[in-house]
């Protein structure tokens, strides 16, 4: 059991560590939503230095139901542990609210550090929680999210996890507290800052502008209320990190939807675009490796 944990630990430190390396570069990083470990494979294998998880896309994915708090933590985990072994890139893992007070999101950082998270994003959104582009959202006091961002910092150790500190007060409170709140934030210890859903390219602007020296995040939810700005653009504002959430999600949906409807009308599936190979599926998941481990300890 000692060795085991020793193990995580130490695979926890590589994948965190090469994290803050990347930060640590001028250039911006791209970073594509993962949903399962499919998904997750597939970005490795594409290139990403670095893959997220949202809670969109776990809770669409294996509960099938919108991002309205209705994940647990349990779900969440039970999803993101898997992709950790699935992949050697880091993993950085929305974890909505922390789940409950300061208390519970000490509980959830150590949780993100035993399975190898390399980054954990905590948002200051009132539980139930909802997706950031999504109407109707409330926010707690600022102060009580410092408190919890700083339970983070305390209980992720020397464990070098990256903690995102998340507002979602531009569509409660306006941008002025957004910005406010950020700043709170980031004394409290957060690595990273992300202002969600600022709505038009000058709102990303002012955002660079109060937060120069600050690693930032934009978010872009293709239909959201963030204009789909380009990455170049991006950077040259001054935002060290883009994530694309639901890029992957959406094109699955519409690709299987498309699959499903060809086989239904035309009872076939001859003719049917955007399968990938047999044998490359195969590739993907491993089966020639596993293969030939299966012949080595066959008796």
């Amino acid at each position: 059991m000692l060795l085991l944990h020793c193990t995580l630990i130490i695979f926890v430190m590589s994948t965190a560590q090469k994290l803050r390396e990347l930060l640590a570069q001028p250039e911006i990083i791209i970073i594509p939503g993962v949903y399962d470990c499919l998904s997750a494979k597939l970005a490795e294998k594409a290139g990403f230095k670095v893959a997220a998880t949202s809670g969109f896309g776990i809770a669409a994915s294996t509960l099938g139901l919108p991002d309205y708090g209705f994940l647990t933590a349990t779900e969440m985990f039970y999803s993101v542990s898997r992709i950790t072994q699935n992949i050697s890139i880091p993993l950085i893992a929305d974890c909505d609210t922390g789940y409950g007070n300061a208390l519970n999101v000490m509980r959830t950082v150590k949780d993100a550090v035993q399975i190898g998270l390399a980054g954990i994003i905590l948002e200051d959104q009132e539980w139930p929680k909802k997706c950031g582009h999504f109407e109707g959202k409330r926010v707690i006091a600022m102060e009580e999210h410092a408190g919890k961002i700083r339970a983070a910092v305390s209980a992720k150790g020397d464990s070098n996890l990256v903690i995102i500190a998340r507002t979602d007060a531009r569509a409660v409170l306006g941008l002025d507290e957004a910005i406010n709140r950020g700043k709170c934030y980031l004394d409290a210890g957060a690595d990273v800052l992300f202002i969600e859903a600022p709505q038009s390219v000058q709102e990303l602007e002012i955002i660079a502008k109060n937060f120069p020296d600050i690693p930032l995040v934009a978010n872009i939810v293709e239909g959201g209320k963030t204009p789909e700005i380009s990455t170049t653009e991006l950077q040259k504002l001054g935002f060290k990190i883009v994530f694309f959430p639901l890029t992957a999600l959406m094109a699955a949906t519409e690709v299987i939807s498309a699959c499903f409807q060809h086989l239904k009308t035309q009872e076939t599936t001859a003719n049917l675009s955007n399968l990938m190979k047999f044998q490359d599926f195969q590739n993907l998941m491993g089966v020639p490796e596993y293969l030939a481990i299966e012949k080595e300890f066959k008796n």
